[in-house]
């Protein structure tokens, strides 16, 4: 009890907070060059996050203006320009490799694993495409159904139903979900597992019942539960 009653008695006290002052004010007077330290480097912190953000921000800009060409020739068919560059313009790939920290730069390796798939070079594609990180409902998914394409096409059902089943599962959406659950359950038949197969149509008709894919996946199951 006295030694409380003496703690609150000193932190009361004017003159031992005075004294605590008087004697932090000293160690400052005896130590310039660490608190120079210290203000330099709050200093360079804050300005290197100002700089950093500035940095990032002019190579966003720089990297979008390169795009724009890559993405007409992308949309004009004109694969290999695209990806490569025309001369005068960069490519996806020189996007990817130039400013390969920016978002233009991430949505390149979208670009460059759609071109990959589309010519065929599907380890190419999924390359790029497991390179694409985005929290949107639309392009990430559709990126992940894209490498189930790509394993489908190598006739590697396994990993073709996980990332089906990865699209579906991405932040659903009535719109672009059925499409995925109607692949991953394609993949399951390929697999030969019916029961599986069965509970992914299922899964679509109990869930997306206004979608376009509704008639094909009661056919499909029906099928399947037929030739059980």
């Amino acid at each position: 009890m006295a030694k409380k009653e003496e703690k609150k008695a000193v932190l009361e006290s004017a003159e031992v907070i005075q004294e605590k002052i008087e004697g932090f004010e000293h160690w400052i007077e005896q130590n310039p060059k660490i608190i120079i330290g210290i203000v330099a480097a709050i200093v360079l912190a804050v300005g290197g996050y100002f700089g950093w953000n500035h940095y990032i921000s002019s190579q966003e800009n720089e990297a979008q203006k390169e795009m724009f060409q890559a993405i007409r020739y992308f949309e004009a068919d004109s694969l290999n320009l695209a990806l490569n560059g025309d001369g005068n313009n960069l490519g996806f790939k020189q996007i990817i490799d130039e400013f390969s920290i920016t978002p233009a730069a991430n949505l390149a390796n979208f670009y460059a694993g759609m071109i990959h798939l589309k010519q065929g070079k599907y380890a190419l594609a999924i390359y790029y495409l497991e390179d694409y990180k985005a929290n949107d409902l639309l392009i990430q998914p559709r990126a992940y159904s894209l490498i189930g394409d790509a394993y489908m096409e190598q006739n590697d059902y396994e990993n073709a139903s996980k990332w089906y089943n990865k699209a579906a599962s991405y932040k659903a959406t009535k719109e672009f979900t059925p499409s995925y659950l109607m692949k991953a359950a394609l993949a399951y038949e390929k697999l030969n597992q019916k029961e599986k197969a069965i509970e992914v149509y299922q899964k679509l008709i109990d869930n997306y019942w206004e979608s376009g894919e509704i008639q094909n996946a009661k056919k499909y199951k029906a099928r399947l539960e037929s030739n059980s």
